[in-house]
């Protein structure tokens, strides 16, 4: 199946993904995830991008964003991807690709949003890498679930809606991510991220291509619980 044009309307929250070439290493060493979330905020705050959660794996990352100005995603993954290689390929004196092409990405219906940050954060156990999210040091649980200080991070108004103080929206979250993602829901996640279709109702996608004139697909297989 041919991948869509990328479509981006401002609001609406989207997945991306992003691997590296031939699945090899993007980060190698601590320090290479610390310049890339480093760039990741300069960007996110310049072109006004709300970065809700995030995860970086040795060869490939995940991150859940809101985009508040037309093409403001694109802008930041470019600007910021480009920064990268540069000092990745500086850095372990390299030269060509790094990234597997383009980055992926699909639009998220406001029912799955949640579901979206159990799948990103809980990517490292899912692995094998750690037990609790808490373990891993380079994805957004340490904020979402601990409540750490992050320039970075944007918590969603669903997020914001997990509990009225923000100890109960910590407790709340911590909950959320006892449990993983139902398998059926991991598969239309994995779809709809791979063939860059959109994850949501039939209203959803239509809703969607009355505002664009373009057509989407859907996964339409699992739905979420209720939270």
């Amino acid at each position: 199946m041919a991948r869509f044009n990328r479509i981006a309307p401002v609001g609406v929250t989207e997945h991306i993904l992003h691997r590296g070439n031939n699945k090899q290493d993007c980060f190698v060493e601590e320090e290479d995830m610390k310049a890339y979330l480093s760039w990741l905020t300069e960007y996110s705050v310049k072109y006004k991008v709300d970065v809700h959660a995030w995860v970086l794996m040795s060869n490939h990352v995940h991150l859940l964003c809101t985009p508040q100005e037309p093409e403001a995603i694109s802008k930041m993954m470019q600007s910021m991807g480009r920064m990268y290689v540069r000092y990745f390929n500086n850095t372990y004196q390299r030269s060509g690709t790094l990234w597997e092409g383009r980055y992926k990405s699909c639009l998220i219906e406001s029912n799955y949003l949640l579901e979206l940050y159990r799948y990103i954060e809980l990517n490292p156990v899912r692995a094998g890498m750690v037990n609790e999210p808490s373990e891993y040091s380079w994805s957004s649980y340490q904020c979402n679930g601990f409540g750490k200080r992050s320039k970075l991070q944007s918590p969603h108004e669903l997020y914001n809606a997990l509990g009225r103080s923000k100890k109960k929206r910590l407790e709340s979250y911590q909950l959320l991510l006892d449990i993983d993602v139902e398998e059926v829901l991991l598969d239309d996640i994995r779809k709809s991220i791979n063939k860059g279709v959109a994850l949501g109702s039939v209203r959803f996608t239509n809703k969607i291509e009355k505002l664009t004139g373009k057509r989407v697909t859907q996964a339409q297989r699992g739905r979420p619980r209720n939270q």
